[in-house]
């Protein structure tokens, strides 16, 4: 969790969007995969969008077609775009890296086993 540290995150109305940032410290080799887990209040932590130094992409499925995850290799920097908020989206967002080879996705069932490493997670509030 060290390597990584998220921002962008804030308070915002229904039907409002948020852009959050990711910077991963250079530490001499590429990133394989960087993505976005969240954590709602009561709830496991649970994976939002990965991508790959290829760019391919994959979301969970509520997230698929209304976020989008773009990726600045020039500087070790993921983004996460998220529009047309709704209140259920309200979370702690995690921004997580892995510069193992293999599979890259939001698809497991322990998220937090799929990355080797995270940032400290930047909250977002949407509120009516």
């Amino acid at each position: 969790q060290v390597y990584l540290a998220e921002s962008g995150g804030g308070s915002v109305q229904a039907g409002g969007s948020l852009r959050l940032s990711c910077d991963v410290q250079d530490l001499g080799y590429p990133i394989f995969c960087m993505g976005w887990a969240r954590q709602a209040p009561g709830k496991s932590r649970e994976g939002v969008a990965a991508i790959d130094n290829n760019g391919e992409i994959n979301y969970i499925d509520w997230a698929k077609g209304r976020f989008t995850i773009p990726r600045d290799n020039t500087k070790n920097t993921l983004y996460l775009e998220m529009n047309n908020l709704k209140s259920d989206k309200t979370a702690v967002y995690y921004c997580a890296a892995d510069w193992r080879f293999g599979p890259c996705t939001v698809h497991a069932n322990d998220i937090s086993k799929e990355f080797k490493s995270w940032g400290q997670g930047t909250q977002v509030t949407v509120s009516s």
